[in-house]
């Protein structure tokens, strides 16, 4: 119980500590006004009250990553609790912040176009192609996990195909509307029973001193499974995650004002880290390795998730924290396909004003997310995780870029930067969905490719800063906040 309470408070106070230096490294710009005000079309773009943005950011990055993540991390043992702390404070977080504001700072721009301006033309197609991946992947999932949830939960008074139907139609209203119309409107209700449930997990614990175990470097996977690279891959939300870097613009186009930024981005991330541990920690106090293990390999991790809410909180309690963790998934899944249409739509140069437009995108990537739903695509999945961790990379190395051009501590990036871009490589390396390659070939390959990265990123860097290159969007002069 020690060692949780004391991860919670260190999410806490690296919050107001570290969070805060990362802010005055980045450097805000309160007059500067927001692509809210200066690309404002009522429909993306639009300005929005920091609570609001913040509970959309909370619940955008948050889906069942947050929950499932760090209930598969438990398996580890106690030495999952210092990832999420940890990853979250001096990685996570800092890479949600400086995707968040240096896209405030770019006309809200997608990781896509951060990644042509910052690292060359050539990572924009590649960074785009992955991020789609990612989302189509991510928003068609988020179908089918709360689809099954819902189904088991109505005990069958609604058929698969109906409840299926249902969340594709809101995903579709959510993807189209202006943001403010649905997005913002529902959005703080569903923050709500996400941190109801959340809440109530976590006092549950506290409240009946749950056998939460105490810090230890020992790996207790039943399997064995090394602790490097594994974790940092199957614990991503509420740690680290790529996703977010898909998510953060959506919010860089509503914020109101550049100080908000440490609310928004740093913080929600910490929030989220706080549920990562809850869920961490009840998986471990209430299930042994190989009972959890078992109870996995039996449901996978809803069934956990159903048994430990069961557990905590009763029938009733327990059917509200179920109920909570469904919310998760479908408000990821809606801003899922809006993300892969604005990233489209500013790939293709196709303004998103008219309400065709918008569907002229949306409606080919809904027939894809259909299709995939009728298909078995596990392989394709099991690539999600070694997809979402690259992609931090490489938003991490964009904001290493961004600072090292504007003469500011880049270590705060650059440092977590390679830290993922090894456990990304080594991951692949060694993998049977990768190159299948020993462990200990994959460590050497790892640290080469690594290092190689790390050789291109000076040469880039020292490169763009003799050229001077701009790190933001030139605003006419006439326009105000």
């Amino acid at each position: 119980m020690i060692t949780f309470l004391v991860s919670i408070a260190l999410l806490i106070v690296g919050y107001f500590t570290y969070g805060k230096y990362v802010e005055k490294v980045f450097g805000v710009k309160e007059t500067r006004p927001t692509p809210a005000y200066t690309h404002n079309d009522g429909v993306d773009y639009l300005p929005m009250e920091t609570p609001r943005n913040s509970l959309i950011q909370l619940l955008n990055i948050a889906g069942v990553g947050p929950i499932f993540g760090p209930i598969l991390g438990a398996l580890y043992g106690p030495v999952a609790f210092l990832w999420i702390v940890f990853g979250c404070i001096f990685a996570g977080a800092v890479h949600d912040y400086l995707t968040g504001m240096i896209s405030i700072r770019n006309r809200g721009a997608h990781l896509p176009e951060l990644a042509g301006k910052f690292l060359g033309k050539a990572m924009k197609h590649i960074v785009n192609v992955f991020a789609i991946l990612l989302l189509l992947l991510t928003g068609t999932v988020f179908v089918s996990a709360p689809a099954d949830l819902l189904y088991d939960l109505m005990g069958g008074w609604a058929t698969l195909g109906i409840i299926t139907a249902a969340i594709f139609i809101y995903y579709i209203l959510a993807t189209l509307l202006p943001i403010d119309q649905i997005i913002g409107r529902f959005y703080p209700v569903f923050g709500a029973l996400l941190l109801i449930s959340a809440i109530g997990v976590g006092g549950s614990l506290v409240v009946t001193g749950a056998p939460i175990p105490e810090l230890t470097f020992t790996n207790m996977h039943p399997d064995g499974a090394p602790i490097f690279p594994l974790l940092f891959l199957t614990i991503s939300c509420g740690a680290l995650s790529g996703f977010h870097a898909t998510q953060t613009p959506i919010i860089s186009r509503t914020a109101n004002n550049e100080r908000a930024g440490r609310k928004i981005f740093y913080g929600m991330m910490i929030a989220e880290g706080v549920i990562a541990m809850i869920w961490a920690a009840a998986a471990m106090s209430l299930f042994h390795g190989t009972d959890l293990q078992t109870l996995l390999a039996q449901g996978g991790p809803a069934a956990a998730v159903s048994e430990i809410s069961k557990l905590s909180l009763g029938a009733i309690g327990g059917t509200l924290a179920v109920i909570g963790v469904i919310i998760l998934p479908i408000t990821s899944g809606d801003t899922a396909f809006r993300s892969t249409r604005m990233i489209i739509a500013d790939y293709l140069n196709f303004n998103q004003v008219k309400l065709k437009n918008r569907l002229m995108i949306a409606l080919p990537i809904f027939a894809i997310s259909f299709f995939l739903t009728q298909i078995d695509f596990n392989m394709l999945w099991r690539y999600f995780s070694w997809a979402n961790q690259s992609t931090a990379m490489i938003a991490l190395w964009v904001g290493a870029m961004y600072l090292f051009i504007a003469k500011k501590n880049y270590f705060i990036a650059m440092i977590p930067a390679i830290f993922i871009t090894m456990a990304t490589m080594t991951y692949i390396l060694n993998a049977q969905i990768g190159f299948n390659l020993p462990m200990n070939i994959s460590y050497i390959g790892g640290t080469a490719i690594t290092i190689l990265i790390i050789v291109a990123f000076y040469r880039k860097a020292g490169k763009s800063r003799q050229e001077n290159l701009p790190l933001e969007e030139e605003l006419p002069d006439q326009i105000s906040a």
